[in-house]
């Protein structure tokens, strides 16, 4: 996507889909073997987003687990109110939501054992942002 789209128009297009389980580890450096979601550097520790069954096997705690939420819209870096919109949603029914913005998808991991009741919220609000298009 080149160009920002308007929020309901982006929000329209909201298709999530749980893409498995995954863990936060923080870590010295990046285990050997596994291939992170993600990698965040903090000030002293790296964060490591990785599946649970690659964690452990690296021997790292796997106890606190997230649902990888795949919003299924593409949008850009520059596109305005997504992130916030849904952490806004998942927030009011005291869902954890940590996003993870990428060049063209974002992520939202949210605690596991909430992940099908933040997928449909997040569905939800797609369907209802259908209805606010034009022409819907």
């Amino acid at each position: 996507m080149t160009e920002t789209h308007a929020l309901d128009q982006i929000l329209a297009t909201l298709d999530p889909t749980n893409a498995g389980e995954y863990v936060f580890a923080i870590v010295d450096e990046v285990p050997a073997g596994t291939h992170p979601f993600a990698v965040i550097r903090d000030e002293d520790k790296l964060t490591a987003v990785l599946p649970v069954d690659e964690a452990e096997e690296a021997g790292l705690p796997t106890e606190k687990r997230y649902a990888h939420i795949f919003l299924g819209l593409q949008a850009d870096l520059d596109s305005i109110g997504i992130t916030a919109t849904i952490a806004q949603i998942l927030s009011a029914r005291s869902i954890a939501a940590n996003p993870i913005a990428c060049a063209r998808h974002d992520h939202f991991f949210v605690q596991a054992d909430r992940a099908q009741e933040a997928a449909a919220l997040i569905a939800d609000l797609g369907k209802n942002a259908r209805g606010w298009l034009p022409n819907a």
